[in-house]
Formats: C-alpha cells, sequence, structure tokens
C-alpha cells in the first residue's frame, strides 16, 4: 500500500446496457407465454411469438427510459437494436395468425399507461405495475390464438396467472421498498387469503399452491432476504404454479 488513492478504470459499456436489471420480469414474460403454450399445445409460430415478446419488453424498457429521463439519444443503441427485431418478428407472427391483432388495442392502452406514469417518473407505482402484470398476463390468450385454440379455454390459466403476478406485486413490495410499512403487508395477507379462495373455483392443485402462496405472504416478510433470495423463492413458485395449471 503506497497510501495514494488508486483510481479505478471506467467501465466500457459492454452486453449489460442492452440488458434491462429487472430481473423479475423475465418470470413475467416466461411464465404466461408456456402457460399458454402448455395449455393451448405448441405450433412452430409460437416461436417467433417468443422472440417478439422478449425483444419487444426489450424495446419497451429503454422506450419508457427515454421517456422517463426525456433524453432519447442515450437509449438509440438499444432502441435501433429491439425494435427492428421486435417488428420483424411480430410480423411473422401476425402473417400467419391475423388474429392477434385484436389484442393491439389492450396492448396499446397498456403501454400508454406505462408512459405516463414514467414520464411522471413514477414507475413504481402500485397502479403501473399492475398495469405490466395485465400486459404480461395477456399473452396466454396470445399464446392460445397462435395455437388455434378458442381463448375460452384458457381463461382458468389466464386467472391463475393474473392472480399469482398481481399477488407477487404486493409480496416483493412488502420484501423490499415496503418492506415496513404494515399497511403493505395487510394488504398482501388480505389479497393472497382472497386469492386462495377464488384459486379453488380453478381446482384442487391451484388451491394448495395459492394456500403455500398465502403462508408466503404471511411468514416470509418477518425475514430479511435479498433481493436474490427472494427471486429464488419466487422461481420455485412459478413453477408449482406452471405445474398445477398445465397438468
Amino acid at each position: 500500500m503506497t497510501g495514494t488513492a488508486t483510481r479505478r478504470p471506467a467501465r466500457r459499456p459492454g452486453a449489460r446496457q442492452f440488458v434491462p436489471p429487472q430481473h423479475g420480469a423475465w418470470a413475467m414474460l416466461a411464465v404466461p407465454w408456456l402457460g399458454g403454450v402448455l395449455t393451448a399445445g405448441f405450433h412452430w409460430v409460437h416461436l417467433p411469438l417468443l422472440g417478439a415478446w422478449l425483444a419487444g419488453y426489450l424495446c419497451s424498457y429503454y422506450v419508457l427510459q427515454a421517456v422517463k429521463t426525456r433524453r432519447p439519444a442515450r437509449f438509440r443503441a438499444q432502441l435501433l437494436l429491439y425494435a427492428p427485431l421486435a417488428a420483424v418478428l411480430a410480423g411473422l407472427v401476425v402473417a400467419v395468425r391475423p388474429q392477434v391483432l385484436a389484442y393491439a388495442p389492450v396492448y396499446a392502452l397498456l403501454s400508454a399507461c406505462n408512459a405516463l406514469y414514467a414520464r411522471r417518473r413514477r414507475e413504481r407505482a402500485l397502479l403501473n405495475d399492475i398495469a405490466s402484470v395485465v400486459q404480461s398476463c395477456v399473452m396466454v390468450f396470445v399464446a392460445a390464438t397462435v395455437a388455434g385454440t378458442p381463448p375460452g379455454e384458457v381463461v382458468p390459466v389466464f386467472a391463475a396467472v393474473l392472480l399469482y403476478f398481481t399477488g407477487t406485486v404486493l409480496y416483493v413490495k412488502t420484501m423490499i421498498r415496503e418492506r415496513d410499512n404494515p399497511a403493505y403487508l395487510r394488504a398482501s395477507v388480505t389479497y393472497h387469503a382472497a386469492a386462495a379462495a377464488a384459486a379453488t373455483l380453478l381446482g384442487a392443485l391451484p388451491a394448495v399452491v395459492f394456500t403455500l402462496l398465502l403462508a408466503r405472504a404471511v411468514v416470509i416478510p418477518r425475514f430479511r432476504l435479498a433481493p436474490k433470495h427472494v427471486g429464488m423463492i419466487e422461481l420455485g413458485a412459478c413453477v408449482l404454479l406452471l405445474a398445477a395449471v398445465t397438468t
């Protein structure tokens, strides 16, 4: 040690600038797609649909960052990568299954809601989170439509996924951002109790899973877990949920 400060080298731009730091978003992307595919049956168009779904999320994330910061030039590289990719893959899906355009107004409305909150720098607001959850869960219907399955046949899967991710919004807040807020804890526990009751209408397995989720909402917030450990628990919950609704 010389006693002189050592200057750290500046970080070079790399792959990380093209990947959002929102690890939980990947579950919200994968679970509805998988739920729709496993329930309706696989069709080759599900692959470009998945690509368009992922690229669309990545593009939308950086669009919202541009709206929030009012500095779109900062995200030009990301937008130039993801926007054309999403457009090409989505165009392929539409060419084969034009019926999916019926969901476009729903996504447009919910995306406008996200943009409004981003502009106000309130993207962590509860209602904005719920709008994102609904956007994610509608993919169950899109995947069913791609398979040629009537949307009505996947309503139970949509309901289960929507119940789960809505509850997760509340639960995760009690673990991280609202960890010391008793009002959020009460809201989370109350919601999960109602969800567990509602899940009995979806079958025995979903009812068991949502009862476990209720126990998680009551017990786990008593412990101060690191975000990565919270995420690992949710990964297990996602696997249980998919198994329950697609068996």
